[in-house]
């Protein structure tokens, strides 16, 4: 009976998490058809399965992670067969013995609620119905925006959907809670630090936080620093907005960093190329990767070809990705291929900072606000609008002089902004 496996969703992907099973055994599955939703080293999505037929088996629970290669269900003819039989056996005294934990939601037919992990994570956390709300995503799915105005909404009226009648059996409850002994939740130990409490990690900051453990345990940093004039780009993007329609999109300064980086690189191939296995790997492509803060993560999609876009395509592009990435939406394949990353903390004030380098990148910029400051200009005090940037090297593939041509180009670029529009 043909197996479905746990796929490689992503270069870097070991092993992933059954998030939501789309179908449910018995049901008819169709190549295409979403089959089961799995959260990867980079982003969740629903795998859609490559054979037609009916779910005869389950695996792999919800929750589980295994590793990629690994069987997660079977797919057979549409009569079933004795799995099949099997299965349902079990799922029917499982549900005779009561409530599974991790049960997925269903609404009053008993199909399966469309919504993002995010949205069922923070309706679970805030005890809030999924069935009672409505979708605003692709297809009614419920999204991460849907569960906050519906607690937004709630606390308005003076609780969520189901406030008074949790508190009502907490209240009913209490004194059997407290002589339930053992299964009862044990009080969180005090320290002088107060109450210690725990959080696991995501996939995803498990994988930044390893990935940026092996980039300083292995790459030996070096970071170079530099201030560039921003004066010329600040007065042209000033045009650029008032003459623009209200619809159209005028590009970022960001957006102009990663166009300046993408040509650059495209004259520094080092800087656009990685050490690897003892060998220098140099790419055609100029990829840059932008990092995008989501909720307790920092996520890096990737412009491809940066070097041969307008700076248009790249603003459309890169708010675009930010958007999915802030929604829950972005893919693996939006997440991987970058060979260059861009890191800008500006927005939040910040003057410069030294940024870790995003394995098995040669490099990373990291740019910081743009400030009106006083200058010298032919022995006269002058101002101008100033902008640190910072950047930090992998010495195994980039040396300190080539190093220093290239952050030079970018400044020259950036300095020169009509030289991004050639």
């Amino acid at each position: 009976m043909p197996e479905l496996v746990m796929p490689r969703l992503s270069d870097s992907m070991e092993e992933g998490t059954v998030l939501q099973w789309l179908k449910k055994v018995g049901d008819e599955v169709a190549v295409g058809d979403e089959l089961v939703e799995i959260e990867t080293d980079k982003a969740n999505m629903a795998y859609e399965s490559d054979i037609a037929g009916t779910l005869t088996e389950i695996l792999v629970d919800e929750g589980e992670t295994v590793a990629i290669g690994t069987p997660i269900a079977r797919v057979g003819d549409s009569d079933g067969g004795s799995e099949s039989t099997a299965r349902d056996a079990v799922g029917a005294e499982a549900s005779a013995a009561g409530p599974v934990a991790g049960e997925t939601p269903t609404d009053s037919d008993g199909h399966r609620i469309k919504a993002s992990p995010l949205a069922r994570r923070i309706a679970e956390e805030r005890q809030l119905d999924l069935s009672q709300l409505r979708g605003s995503g692709p297809g009614g799915r419920i999204v991460k925006a849907d569960v906050e105005s519906a607690t937004s909404a709630g606390d308005a009226a003076g609780g969520g959907p189901h406030s008074g009648g949790r508190r009502e059996a907490t209240s009913e409850h209490m004194g059997e809670s407290a002589a339930a002994g053992p299964a009862a939740e044990a009080p969180r130990p005090e320290t002088a630090k107060g109450e210690v409490g725990y959080e696991d990690l995501s996939k995803t900051q498990q994988t930044i936080a390893r990935r940026m453990a092996e980039s300083k345990a292995t790459a030996p940093h070096f970071y170079l620093r530099a201030s560039v004039d921003m004066s010329q780009a600040v007065e042209g993007r000033g045009k650029l907005k008032a003459l623009a329609s209200e619809d159209s999109i005028v590009p970022s300064f960001n957006d102009m960093v990663v166009k300046a980086c993408a040509l650059a690189l495209r004259e520094h191939p080092r800087a656009n190329g990685a050490y690897r296995d003892g060998r220098f790997e140099l790419y055609s492509r100029v990829n840059v990767g932008v990092a995008v803060a989501a909720e307790d993560a920092l996520v890096v999609p990737t412009v491809f070809d940066a070097d041969r876009k307008g700076l248009r395509q790249i603003a459309a592009e890169s708010r675009e990705l930010a958007k999915k990435v802030r929604e829950g939406r972005i893919t693996p394949p939006e997440l991987s291929g970058a060979t260059f990353t861009v890191s800008n903390l500006g927005m939040y004030g910040i003057d410069g900072f030294s940024a870790v380098i995003n394995p098995p990148q040669a490099a990373i910029l990291a740019v910081g606000a743009i400030e009106e400051r006083p200058v010298v200009r032919e022995d006269e005090i002058s101002t101008a609008h100033l902008m640190q940037v910072d950047l930090a090297c992998d010495h195994r593939i980039l040396y300190g002089a080539p190093a220093a041509m290239f952050l030079a180009r970018i400044r020259e670029l950036l300095e020169e902004p009509l030289s991004l529009a050639l």
